[in-house]
């Protein structure tokens, strides 16, 4: 039968955590690795020196809260949520086309025919 190499938790203890430190350092050497060989990133394009960068206008963003008002009226604080919570996403304003409410008629139909299939 074989002893143990040793029953010192001390020496246990620095055995096991350079063990995981390792494992863990070679986990970030693997990320990193995949961040470099990323064949999914977009191409950089290399800009020309001697040319000097224009720059670029920002397109006035559409007025949300305005368009976004229908009949119903749905309040600007509510698009402005909205607006918001789009944007948290990366999205920008000129990208919101419309804001509007859907016909969500399943909770009142649902109620009918549960009501007809009782008649019945």
């Amino acid at each position: 039968m074989s002893h143990p190499v040793t029953t010192n938790p001390l020496i246990i203890m620095l055995i096991n955590m350079t063990v995981v430190f390792l494992v863990l350092t070679a986990l970030g050497l693997v990320i990193n690795l995949i961040h470099v060989i990323d064949p999914t990133r977009p191409k950089e394009k290399k800009q020309e020196e001697a040319l000097p960068a224009e720059p670029v206008a920002a397109a006035e963003p559409a007025p949300v809260a305005e368009a976004a008002v229908d009949e119903k009226g749905i309040s600007p604080e509510i698009v402005a949520v909205i607006a918001a919570a789009i944007a948290s996403y990366g999205y920008g304003v000129e990208q919101i086309r419309a804001i509007r409410p859907i016909q969500r008629d399943g909770w009142k139909n649902s109620g009918r025919m549960r009501l007809s299939n009782r008649r019945s």
